[in-house]
C-alpha cells in the first residue's frame, strides 16, 4: 500500500521545527546575558506557544519563578495580538521581596508573523538607586509607562508604602535598614503624617523594610 503523506502535516512539522530553533537560539541568548550581570539581572526566556508552562529558561534568578511556571500578564498579550509592540524598554517592576526593578520584554516572531517567545530582563536597581546622581540615567523607568502597570512579578499589596519607604531611603543616599535609628524614628513619623498607617498591616510592612521589630515602629510613631 502506498503510504501518503499530507503536505499539510510536512508544513505543519516544518513550522514547529523553525519555531523550535528559535527558541534554542534564543535560550543561549538568555544564559549568556544572566551571566555577564549576576546577582543583578535576572533573564527570562518565554515559551509563548505554551503560556500555562511558558518559562523555558532563566538564568541569574532574582524573582523565584521556575521553569514552567506561566506567562505574565504582558506575555499574554503578546499571544493575543500579534501587533502588539515588538520590544517595551524600561519599564517599572518589581520583584517578589519588594525591591524595585527596571524591565525590558522583547518578543520574537517567527517567519508567520506570531509570537513564539519573549526574552525578558529584570534588573534589579535598589543597590544601584542610593549610590550617587552619576547613575540616575540607569535607574530610571520610562515616563510613559508609570501611570498604568505593564506586569506584575508579585502581588502589588503595599506597594505603595514600599515605595515611600525606598524613596526617603533613596534621598538620603542609604537603603530602609542601612538608616539610622533616629533616621528610621523620623522616617517612621514622617509616613504616619502622611497617612501610610491606614493601610492594613502597614507597621509589619515598614518593619520589615527597615529590619526592626513592630513594636520599635509603633515605638517610632508615638
Amino acid at each position: 500500500m502506498e503510504h501518503r503523506v499530507d503536505a499539510t502535516d510536512e508544513d505543519g512539522a516544518d513550522e514547529h521545527d523553525a519555531d523550535e530553533h528559535l527558541l534554542k537560539e534564543a535560550e543561549k541568548i538568555a544564559v549568556a546575558l544572566g551571566r555577564m550581570f549576576p546577582g543583578l539581572c535576572e533573564v527570562v526566556l518565554h515559551d509563548l506557544r505554551d503560556p500555562e508552562h511558558a518559562i523555558r529558561a532563566i538564568e541569574n534568578n532574582l524573582s523565584g519563578r521556575q521553569i514552567g511556571d506561566p506567562a505574565t500578564e504582558l506575555g499574554l498579550a503578546r499571544i493575543s495580538d500579534p501587533d502588539y509592540p515588538g520590544v517595551v524598554q524600561n519599564y517599572p517592576n518589581r520583584f517578589p521581596d519588594g525591591r524595585p526593578a527596571k524591565s525590558t520584554s522583547i518578543g520574537i516572531k517567527n517567519a508567520a508573523g506570531e509570537y513564539v517567545a519573549a526574552l525578558c530582563l529584570n534588573l534589579d536597581v535598589s543597590v544601584l538607586s542610593p549610590v550617587t546622581l552619576a547613575l540616575s540615567n540607569l535607574v530610571a523607568t520610562d515616563t510613559e509607562h508609570r501611570e498604568r502597570p505593564l506586569e506584575t512579578l508579585r502581588d502589588r499589596t503595599a506597594r505603595e508604602l514600599r515605595e515611600a519607604v525606598e524613596a526617603r531611603a533613596a534621598e538620603r543616599a542609604a537603603t530602609p535598614r542601612s538608616l539610622s535609628r533616629e533616621e528610621k524614628r523620623a522616617l517612621v513619623r514622617q509616613l504616619q503624617r502622611d497617612g501610610y498607617f491606614d493601610s492594613r498591616d502597614a507597621a509589619q510592612t515598614i518593619a520589615d523594610l527597615l529590619g526592626v521589630s513592630r513594636a520599635t515602629v509603633y515605638n517610632y510613631a508615638k
